[in-house]
């Protein structure tokens, strides 16, 4: 029996638009994370972690809470633009964008943490503004661990079963990822198509997995690295002549 392909096409699709989603937002709230200091701020980082400790079908509840006919989000999208998310692929995106966004956050927020301040306080000295200091420095300084936040997102996405049951639904050709597609095989018995499904998905989730730690292997030296390679002294000017020579 040949592989069911409407799952595996929807699950790429999903993935990737939640990994879009996650990586804009989880980017950019990790660098004000990393950066400033307010009021709560550990009260916010501990509500970003939740669903890293939550089970997903207590995520799938509250997004269902949320978006449902009768929830807030739910009731202002139906009623004000005629849009229902509960039983679409887009409540697929949703659930996978929530359920990965600590992984891509902690991952950036740790990117951007080995950030050497320095660098970003001489390009401001040279009158760069916040958006160049980030998207000239903070930023590439930063790509390592953004990467691989980015990686272990869509294989999280492309994994997620428990928010998405309870969001989305399990709806043949319209909602039906490779998680629900294995689980509801499985439940039938055709434990063929369940067995092609999970090679699939394991093969994917070890080829994202191999290449994070390849990729953290090869960049895990930074700028410290490179300082004392050159001594501190030269490291810090050569790495800060590079990055803020378009300053002055």
């Amino acid at each position: 029996m040949a592989v069911p392909v409407e799952p595996v096409i929807l699950s790429v699709k999903v993935a990737l638009i939640s990994t879009i989603i996650t990586t804009a937002l989880g980017t950019g709230t990790a660098w004000v994370m990393s950066r400033k200091e307010f009021p709560g701020k550990n009260l916010v980082e501990t509500i970003i972690g939740l669903p890293l400790v939550l089970p997903p079908t207590v995520i799938g509840f509250g997004l269902l809470l949320l978006f449902g006919k009768h929830g807030p989000l739910g009731f202002i999208l139906e009623e004000v633009f005629n849009v229902r998310v509960v039983f679409t692929w887009w409540a697929a995106v949703i659930a996978a964008a929530v359920v990965s966004f600590p992984l891509m956050y902690r991952s950036a927020r740790a990117g951007f943490g080995s950030v050497d301040r320095r660098l970003e306080s001489a390009a401001r000295n040279l009158g760069a503004s916040e958006w160049k200091v980030f998207y000239t420095i903070s930023l590439p300084l930063a790509l390592p661990g953004v990467l691989a936040g980015v990686l272990m997102a869509f294989a999280r996405s492309l994994g997620e079963f428990g928010a998405t049951v309870m969001l989305a639904g399990n709806i043949p050709g319209q909602t039906q990822t490779i998680p629900l597609a294995i689980y509801f095989s499985v439940e039938s018995g055709d434990i063929d198509t369940a067995g092609r499904l999970v090679a699939i998905i394991t093969a994917a989730s070890f080829i994202i997995t191999f290449a994070v730690n390849k990729w953290q292997g090869k960049t895990g030296q930074g700028f410290q690295g490179r300082q004392d390679k050159k001594g501190p002294e030269r490291g810090e000017m050569g790495v800060r002549s590079k990055y803020t020579k378009g300053f002055t």
